[in-house]
C-alpha cells in the first residue's frame, strides 16, 4: 500500500502542476511538502509513466527533419522552412523569411556580423527583416568583395548597408572585387588602407551569414563580374571542387580545394570563417544539394537554414516529408 499511496501523491502533484497550472512553490505550500520533494516527485512522474509529454507538431514545421540534420551533420541548429514548391523563387522566399526571423530572435547586443555578397538568399533575408529594437549590433562587415558590374553592384552594397541600418550597426564595406584579375592586382588592392581595414575585421566576426554556392555560379553571381572563366571553372571541377562559401572552394567531403585561382579571391578564408562563434549557412534548392552537403561535412556551417525539400534530400528522405 505504501507504493500506492506514493503514486497517489505523485498523481496529485502532477495534476496541480500540469492541469491546474500551479507553481512548485504553491504546491509546496498547499501540501506542506518541501519544494525539493515536489521537484523530485515530478521527475518520478515521468519515470513512472504517469506523465507523458507529447508534442503536437504545428503544420508547416519539421522538427524531425531538423533533428535529423543536427544529428547527421553535428550542427548546433537546423531550421527547415515550409516551402510550397521545389523551385528557386519559392525556396528563396521561404529561407529568406526563416533567416530574418532567426536573426531577429538570436542576435546578441554589440555583435559583429559578417555577411557575404552576391547571395540571393541573403538579399531575401535582408528584405524580410524589420528594424531591430531589442538589441544593437556593433558592425556589419562585408566578407566577400562586392565591386563588379555596376548594374548589379548595388546588391552587394545593399546587403551590407541595409543590414547595418536594420541592426543599428556601422557598415564596413569591402571596396574590392570578389575576384581580382591577377595575383598582382589582388596584391595591389590589398595594399589599399580601406580594403585592409575591412579585412582586418574578419577575425572579429562573431556571427557570419553566408550563402553556399555550387561550382556553377548563380545567376546573380554570374552577372556580378566576380566569377571565373569557363576554363577556370573547369579547372576547379577537375580539382574536385563541389561548392564554395565566399568563393572559397571545397570538395565533396568538405576538404578545401586549393588552386592558383584562390590567390585572386578577396574574401574571408575558410579558416577565418571557422573562427566565428556562429556561421549560418542560408541555402536551398536541388542545384545546391551537393554543395550544401559538402559545406556541412567540412564543418564550415554550424547553423543551417534551408527548405523542406532540400532537407529531405540531404537526409535521403522523400521530398516534402
Amino acid at each position: 500500500m505504501a507504493r500506492t499511496n506514493e503514486l497517489r501523491l505523485i498523481t496529485r502533484i502532477t495534476q496541480m502542476y500540469y492541469l491546474e497550472g500551479l507553481k512548485q512553490s504553491q504546491i509546496s505550500a498547499i501540501l506542506n511538502i518541501s519544494q525539493a520533494t515536489i521537484s523530485r516527485l515530478l521527475k518520478r512522474a515521468m519515470d513512472e509513466n504517469i506523465v507523458r509529454i507529447t508534442i503536437n507538431v504545428p503544420r508547416g514545421t519539421f522538427p524531425d527533419l531538423e533533428t535529423g540534420l543536427r544529428e547527421r551533420f553535428g550542427l548546433k541548429e537546423a531550421i527547415v522552412a515550409e516551402c510550397g514548391e521545389d523551385r528557386e523563387e519559392s525556396i528563396l522566399s521561404a529561407v529568406g523569411d526563416a533567416a530574418a526571423h532567426f536573426l531577429s530572435t538570436t542576435l546578441n547586443d554589440r555583435e559583429v556580423i559578417g555577411i557575404s555578397s552576391w547571395s540571393a538568399s541573403l538579399l531575401r533575408m535582408v528584405d524580410s527583416l524589420h528594424p531591430l529594437k531589442r538589441v544593437k549590433a556593433a558592425r556589419v562587415v562585408q566578407i566577400l568583395g562586392g565591386m563588379g558590374n555596376p548594374s548589379v553592384q548595388v546588391h552587394a552594397t545593399h546587403l551590407t548597408t541595409r543590414l547595418a541600418q536594420l541592426t543599428g550597426a556601422q557598415p564596413q564595406l569591402l571596396s574590392a572585387p570578389g575576384v581580382a584579375s591577377s595575383i598582382e592586382a589582388r596584391r595591389a588592392l590589398l595594399a589599399d588602407g580601406f580594403v585592409q581595414a575591412t579585412m582586418d575585421e574578419f577575425r572579429d566576426v562573431s556571427l557570419a551569414l553566408v550563402g553556399i554556392g555550387a561550382v556553377e555560379p548563380s545567376r546573380m553571381l554570374a552577372t556580378s563580374g566576380n566569377v571565373f572563366t569557363p576554363e577556370e571553372l573547369q579547372e576547379l571541377k577537375d580539382s574536385g571542387a563541389e561548392g564554395d562559401i565566399c568563393l572559397r572552394f571545397f570538395a565533396a567531403d568538405g576538404t578545401p580545394v586549393r588552386t592558383p585561382l584562390d590567390d585572386r579571391v578577396i574574401s574571408i578564408s575558410l579558416d577565418e570563417l571557422k573562427g566565428a562563434d556562429r556561421v549560418v549557412g542560408i541555402a536551398g534548392g536541388a542545384r545546391k544539394d551537393r554543395a550544401i552537403k559538402a559545406a556541412l561535412l567540412g564543418g564550415y556551417v554550424d547553423i543551417l537554414i534551408t527548405d523542406k525539400f532540400t532537407a529531405g534530400r540531404l537526409l535521403g528522405e522523400p521530398a516534402g516529408t
